[in-house]
């Protein structure tokens, strides 16, 4: 069992050496000249310092011109790589010859906020000359202060604002309405835009969004359509398919078909029609109806509009037939994903893994992961875990067992996949009654790279050594030295040694 065991790991891990690359196209132009950009965007990963980069282009005589730093920082941002946005906009600051303007103050403080919290921002906002504090720098401020649901600064906040004649755009209007949907005062939000409204202040998209919105989580659909049927009626407003996305999903979950498919119809004709999300979103959607038909229209129309579907698109029709029952449609599905050259993300099959192990299907679960394997594809932790799950709930702990071995055995920390602690028991309970000692000493090697060892664990190690007829002093002073002590069933295992 343990030859076996390393044989599958051993299969496992030299998979992992070859990664599957997503497709390339080889052309005859001449290569793009570099950029300050294109040399900052291979250095993917957050940790990353990019001011040496900088600095070395521009000892190479480039030029960092003000409007591509800041477009490097508002890429930045929007990939949420918040302190690497920050570390160049510091630079800008404080080593090149860019004069900032209030805008560029406004972007570093709510960098500031997103990496160091809202009172090192506050310290940064304190330091600006009064010329600087104006609508963009306190509405950012404001910003920071609603990001950490900071009730009572947010609020003092804004009415300083509003007395200082600052609050005359709907950015910190809908940023209070933001903080009374975040810290679930949803009946509150109507108020905000009546203010709003009343101040002079006309409402943006995103104003009524988010007071449907609250409507909406009241389940107070009148109330909701009211809003609607001003906001449309608004010469200030276009209402974007998004909204009626909205008012869709608030219709689905009150079970009002009839309007959901209408809301979803207005959303459709308001929908760019290269805009691939938005069909995706619009799927996702007529799934939650269980409506085929639609789903397969939009998906025929994305693909003559949008030219290609990505991942995250193929998740969600996969998503969508797996609910209705339609699997060898999703095994199709999945069949033109993997020759669609998008880039290896187990995220999609796993959709229809998890389709299988709903219906019992557990061998085909199997041999979709073992076909992979044979492909040189290594399926990670989470999609073993999930036939491993599916085995557990069966009863079949034998093979629960043998599957979370293969998801430990390319665990990757920081992945968001970990062992379930329910699956994890059983297993230990099944080991601790019948596990040999090598079989035992195996899993949980495996086991404590994911968790830290725990009393279970050192139990189930225990009564092997002790069936074995070997010491265990040694896990005893281990136990200890983990800050476990000795209990009652501790006892009772060592009261069976012989």
């Amino acid at each position: 069992m343990g030859s076996a065991l390393f044989s599958v790991a051993n299969r496992l891990r030299s998979a992992l050496r070859f990664r599957h690359w997503s497709s390339s196209y080889c052309t005859k132009r001449a290569p793009p000249r570099p950029s300050l950009q294109s040399t900052i965007w291979p250095l993917g990963h957050p940790s990353i310092s990019l001011v040496p980069e900088i600095e070395r282009w521009i000892d190479k005589g480039n030029s960092a011109r003000p409007v591509e730093l800041q477009n490097v920082v508002r890429e930045l941002r929007k990939r949420r790589r918040f302190k690497q946005a920050l570390e160049v906009s510091e630079w800008m600051k404080n080593k090149s010859k860019i004069t900032f303007m209030p805008s560029d103050h406004a972007v570093q403080l709510d960098l500031i906020g997103e990496v160091h919290g809202s009172a090192s921002a506050e310290t940064y906002f304190n330091s600006l000359d009064e010329k600087n504090k104006t609508e963009k720098t306190y509405g950012a401020l404001l910003n920071c202060y609603v990001r950490e649901r900071q009730i009572e600064k947010s609020l003092s906040h804004m009415k300083k604002m509003k007395e200082m004649g600052l609050a005359f755009s709907p950015l910190p209007y809908n940023d209070i309405m933001c903080l009374y949907t975040n810290t679930g005062q949803h009946e509150k939000v109507p108020s905000v835009l009546a203010e709003m409204k009343n101040n002079g202040v006309y409402p943006d998209n995103f104003s009524y969004r988010i007071c449907i919105n609250s409507y909406g989580t009241r389940s107070d659909i009148y109330g909701m359509e009211k809003v609607l049927e001003e906001m449309e009626h608004q010469p200030q407003i276009v209402v974007d398919w998004n909204t009626y996305a909205v008012v869709a999903s608030i219709y689905i979950k009150a079970e009002l078909v009839e309007k959901a498919v209408s809301a979803l119809k207005k959303a459709e004709e308001k929908l760019d029609k290269r805009h691939g999300p938005g069909y995706n979103h619009l799927i996702s959607l007529y799934g939650h109806l269980e409506n085929k038909s639609e789903m397969r229209r939009l998906w025929d129309l994305q693909k003559e509009n949008c030219k290609k579907y990505i991942n995250r698109d193929y998740t969600t029709m996969l998503g969508g037939l797996v609910k209705l029952g339609e699997l060898e449609e999703a095994e199709a599905l999945l069949k033109e994903w993997e020759s669609s050259g998008n880039a290896l993300d187990f995220r999609v099959p796993n959709v229809l893994l998890t389709g299988y192990r709903h219906k019992g299907l557990l061998e085909k679960a199997e041999a979709l992961l073992d076909d992979f394997v044979k492909k040189g594809k290594t399926p990670p932790s989470s999609s073993w875990g999930i036939v491993a799950t599916g085995y557990a709930e069966k009863g079949e702990i034998e093979k629960a067992h043998e599957l979370m071995k293969n998801a430990l055995c390319v665990y990757v920390p920081n992945t968001g996949w970990g062992p379930n602690a329910a699956i994890v028991k059983s297993i230990l309970n099944h080991l601790s009654e019948q596990g040999d000692l090598k079989e035992v000493e195996t899993f949980i090697g495996l086991l404590r790279i994911a968790v830290p060892m725990y009393r279970e664990m050192y139990h189930t190690l225990i009564r092997a050594r002790m069936r074995a007829g070997r010491e265990v002093d040694d896990l005893l002073k281990s136990m200890k030295d983990d800050g476990i002590e000795e209990n009652k069933e501790t006892k009772e295992i060592l009261s069976l040694k012989s």
